[in-house]
């Protein structure tokens, strides 16, 4: 299983993801679930990943093989005239991808996989979609600033409560941490290291990623924060009379 987020914020987009794949409770593997791609001063996106891991390789695979070797009239991540139409790109490939692993009429649900995309393109703000194993895909807005694929629902809640789009990127990198401290505490499936990318509005650079191992001081001190002012707020919480 996956948990991945991507976050729209008044400042940019941040992304975080796990990256613990498995295929029973005796084969359980490491793989990163974030790519990017960047061109200086004029493009930089972001794409998360959940679902079947030949597919998720296959599409981001294909995608890096068309910027090698462009052809006429086939766009690429590299010549998108926006995010929309990288959106669109990106839901090609994923039906092509996924017809071509399941065909004569095979249960394609068994290769479907579901991708977060965000970023920004010279002339636009920062954009953030939701693509579906289909192919089509949302866009986030002022009701929906923040996607998640994956195993979401632990980590949902404390999204919800305290997600506040003129957050400091500090602010949100400790929320991404307790929504994902709470996902690894419930479900196994879910695991360390965790990837964080930060997109820094109107900079079209995407400095280096971020990996959190289980010993790092700083995830250290967030989850056991959290676990303590947790157990103190709900001492403080009123009795039944």
């Amino acid at each position: 299983m996956t948990y991945c987020v991507g976050m729209k914020l008044d400042r940019g987009l941040i992304f975080m993801s796990d990256t613990r794949t498995n295929a029973g409770l005796d084969n359980i593997s490491v793989f990163s679930k974030m790519r990017n791609w960047s061109g200086p001063g004029e493009r930089a996106i972001v794409l998360l990943s959940a679902g079947n891991l030949a597919t998720t390789q296959a599409v981001s695979s294909l995608l890096d093989e068309r910027i090698r070797t462009p052809k006429p009239g086939q766009p690429t991540l590299h010549s998108t005239g926006s995010m929309f139409q990288t959106a669109q790109l990106i839901g090609s490939v994923v039906k092509e991808v996924i017809r071509d692993a399941a065909p004569g009429g095979q249960n394609a649900d068994a290769f479907g996989a579901s991708f977060i995309l965000g970023g920004q393109i010279k002339g636009e703000e920062p954009r953030l979609f939701y693509i579906y194993p289909e192919g089509n895909f949302i866009e986030s807005s002022a009701d929906t600033p923040f996607f998640q694929i994956g195993e979401h629902k632990y980590g949902k809640p404390i999204l919800v409560r305290a997600y506040e789009r003129e957050m400091s990127v500090d602010q949100a990198i400790k929320l991404l941490l307790v929504s994902f401290d709470s996902t690894l505490k419930s479900n196994l499936s879910v695991g360390l290291p965790l990837d964080l990318q930060i997109y820094n509005k109107d900079s079209f650079n995407l400095e280096a990623q971020r990996r959190f191992e289980r010993n790092d001081p700083y995830y250290v001190a967030i989850s056991e924060g959290w676990g303590a002012a947790l157990k103190d707020a709900f001492h403080q919480l009123p009795s039944l009379d």
